[in-house]
C-alpha cells in the first residue's frame, strides 16, 4: 500500500480546496488543542450554531463517483457524539457526526464514522473512547475517523503517528504500519468519494470482494489468513477470509505493530 495515489487523486478535489481548506485545518488545531481541554468544553448550541459544514457535505456527495450510503443520524445520538467530540458543524467532520450516522463507501469496503446507525454501531467518540482517549477533555495522540473490511485503519493525527499534525495516517494491513497520507479530513472524504479505491487497495481486493460484502456488518471485517504483512500473505484470491469484529482486528494490529516496534 501506498501513500502516493492519495496525492495522485487530488486532481478531484482541487474545486473544494480554496474555499475550505484553511477553515479545516483551523478545525483540526482546535480540536486537538483547546477544545479538548476541561476549561473549554463548548455546549451543543454553540456546536450547531453555525452549520455550513453541511453545504460543503452535500457538494461533497454531488461530485462523488464511488458508491455510498449515507447512514440516516438519530438526533438524541447525534448530539452526544458531536458533544462528546466538541468540534463544530462548522466543520466537514461535524457535519458528519451531527448528520449522519455514518457514510459506507463503494458497497460498505470503506466506512467513515460518524454517530452511530443500526448499520455501523460506532460512533466516532465511541470507538476512540479508551483507545485513544480516557474521557471529555483528554487530548488524544490520534483519532480514529474510519477503516475499512480488509483491516486498514485510518487515523488523524496529532502528535503520536509522526510529524504531520492534522493529517490523515493509514495502518495498512498489508505492511502493519501507520503512514501518512499527506491529506487533511476534509481531503480524506473526498478521496473516498471520487478517488480510485480499486488502485488504491491493489492487492487488497479479491475476486468476489463485492458479494464477500454480504457477509460483514459495518462493524466487522475481514481476518485474513495468512497475515497481509508477511510474505506469505501476498495472494489476497487464495487467502483465507474470515468476517470478525472489527476491534478484534484493531487491537490484534496495533499488538503486532508494537511488537515490531519492540
Amino acid at each position: 500500500m501506498s501513500f502516493y495515489i492519495f496525492i495522485v487523486s487530488m486532481r478531484f478535489i482541487n474545486p473544494f480546496r480554496k474555499k475550505t481548506v484553511g477553515i479545516a485545518a483551523l478545525l483540526v488545531l482546535i480540536t486537538f488543542g483547546k477544545s479538548f481541554s476541561q476549561n473549554n468544553i463548548h455546549t451543543i448550541d454553540q456546536l450547531t450554531s453555525d452549520t455550513s459544514g453541511l453545504g460543503i457535505l452535500k457538494d461533497a456527495f454531488k461530485i462523488a463517483r464511488n458508491k455510498f450510503e449515507i447512514l440516516p443520524a438519530d438526533p438524541v445520538k447525534a448530539k452526544d457524539a458531536l458533544y462528546q467530540m466538541q468540534v463544530s458543524t462548522r466543520s466537514m467532520m461535524g457535519a458528519i457526526i451531527y448528520y449522519t450516522g455514518g457514510i459506507l463507501v463503494d458497497n460498505g469496503w470503506v466506512r467513515i464514522l460518524g454517530s452511530g446507525n443500526a448499520k455501523l454501531t460506532r460512533s466516532l467518540p465511541g470507538w476512540n473512547k479508551g483507545k485513544t482517549y480516557g474521557k471529555i477533555g483528554d487530548r488524544p495522540d490520534y483519532l480514529l475517523i474510519g477503516d475499512d473490511v480488509a483491516g486498514g485503519f485510518f487515523a488523524l493525527n496529532a502528535g503520536g503517528l509522526g510529524d504531520e499534525n492534522g493529517k490523515v495516517y493509514y495502518l495498512a494491513p498489508d505492511d502493519l504500519k501507520w503512514e501518512s497520507l499527506h491529506i487533511s479530513y476534509f481531503d480524506f472524504v473526498n478521496f473516498c468519494l471520487v478517488g480510485n479505491l480499486d488502485k488504491f487497495y491493489t492487492g487488497l481486493r479479491w475476486a468476489n470482494w463485492k458479494a464477500d460484502m454480504t457477509k460483514v456488518t459495518g462493524d466487522e471485517g475481514f481476518s485474513i489468513n495468512p497475515y497481509p504483512w508477511t510474505s506469505e500473505g501476498k495472494e489476497i484470491d487464495r487467502d483465507s477470509k474470515k468476517a470478525v469484529p472489527i476491534q478484534q482486528l484493531y487491537y490484534f494490529e496495533v499488538g503486532e505493530l508494537n511488537k515490531v516496534k519492540k
